[in-house]
């Protein structure tokens, strides 16, 4: 979905990434995939960016970067709150490039958005292509699984059906968790499952997974659902809901590598903040939200020596947070979304230039 305002690419990619996205649409409407998708924080990521999108930096309109597009909800909220607003939305998943792209053109958006079919690791890049030259006002994670990838059975995200063993948010690029559990040594899926799944039965579910394997290929979902929960000692099945959920998420983010992605887009996506420029950040589980809290916490603290008798300007915090520690969601928000249970929210502003 190219848009005119904003300025053009330094190569073809992002035309024919939009086009391959649309090719790759769902047949479901955009307005019932708006329907039945609810964006988590919406009033707060709204509220929190708010700031500096009304504002910009510069002679020209804000401009707002949506990391992890998914089915757009968020960024129309914003388009819709801002109409001068420009944006770039980036999304792995082609189908939902598309779908989002048939929703912002439903809601007569589409001319204000740039649409780019990649990992979001490569924002910086995407910035300086497509952002203003300062620097962009605000950026939007929404990090984890999709509503649109936990609906599609076909994915094989979700454990509540029996799907192929998938789990990739680019289909067709890439290893899928069958080829994990059907090629990784009882080691390496061990250390999966623990440090990715914070699994405490690790070793046991991973010496299980083999064992299966001599027998016949992992292919699909509910054999692996029976599997962790056989593995697992019953006392600890009676608590913390199906136990296979960890599981899952550790084979989710091995096969998406999400969590060296977001190591490397945090920083970037900071660099790419103009002054008074905002980051918000969602969350899913700890392991995300340790990494945002480490990649933004150094920089919000002052680097001058201690027995200096004043702060040195270039030593002095780039950032400020704009919450305190990572918020939880209300009850209300829950209710509303009982997908938000688990999320987290983190967010901060740039306060001052930093030199290359």
């Amino acid at each position: 979905m190219e848009s005119g305002p904003l300025p053009p690419r330094s190569s073809t990619e992002n035309a024919e990434s939009a086009g391959s996205a649309e090719s790759a649409g769902s047949a479901e409407s955009a307005p019932d995939i708006a329907a039945r998708h609810i964006p988590v924080f919406l009033d707060r990521v709204g509220d929190l960016l708010m700031p500096a999108l009304a504002g910009g930096a510069g002679p020209g309109p804000a401009t707002v970067v949506d990391a992890t597009l998914g089915l757009g909800g968020h960024l129309v909220n914003l388009l819709q709150a801002h109409p001068d607003l420009l944006a770039i939305g980036i999304d792995r998943d082609r189908q939902a490039l598309a779908l989002a792209g048939d929703r912002l053109a439903a809601a007569g958006l589409a001319g204000r958005v740039r649409l780019v079919h990649a990992v979001y690791d490569r924002i910086g890049e995407i910035i300086d292509a497509d952002g203003p030259a300062g620097g962009v006002q605000g950026v939007l994670f929404d990090l984890g699984v999709s509503s649109l990838q936990l609906d599609s059975t076909e994915r094989g995200f979700a454990y509540a059906q029996d799907a192929p063993l998938d789990m990739r948010m680019d289909p067709g690029s890439g290893p899928t968790a069958a080829d994990v559990l059907n090629t990784y040594s009882a080691t390496e899926l061990t250390r999966v499952l623990r440090v990715y799944g914070e699994e405490r039965f690790a070793a046991r579910i991973a010496a299980a997974v083999i064992a299966r394997r001599d027998r016949a290929p992992w292919l699909t979902s509910a054999p692996l659902v029976e599997l962790v929960r056989d593995a697992i000692p019953a006392p600890a099945r009676r608590t913390g809901g199906n136990p296979a959920k960890r599981t899952f998420q550790a084979l989710r983010i091995e096969v998406n590598d999400e969590l060296a992605v977001l190591a490397r887009a945090i920083p970037a996506a900071l660099d790419g903040l103009a002054v008074g420029g905002r980051l918000v950040v969602l969350s899913f589980h700890s392991l995300e939200d340790r990494i945002v809290k480490r990649a933004i916490d150094p920089a919000t603290h002052s680097t001058t020596p201690l027995d200096l008798p004043v702060d040195l300007p270039e030593r002095r915090p780039a950032l400020r947070w704009l919450t305190r520690g990572a918020k939880a969601p209300t009850p209300q928000e829950i209710q509303a979304n009982p997908r938000a249970a688990s999320a987290r929210l983190r967010a901060a502003e740039r306060i001052r230039e930093v030199a290359a």
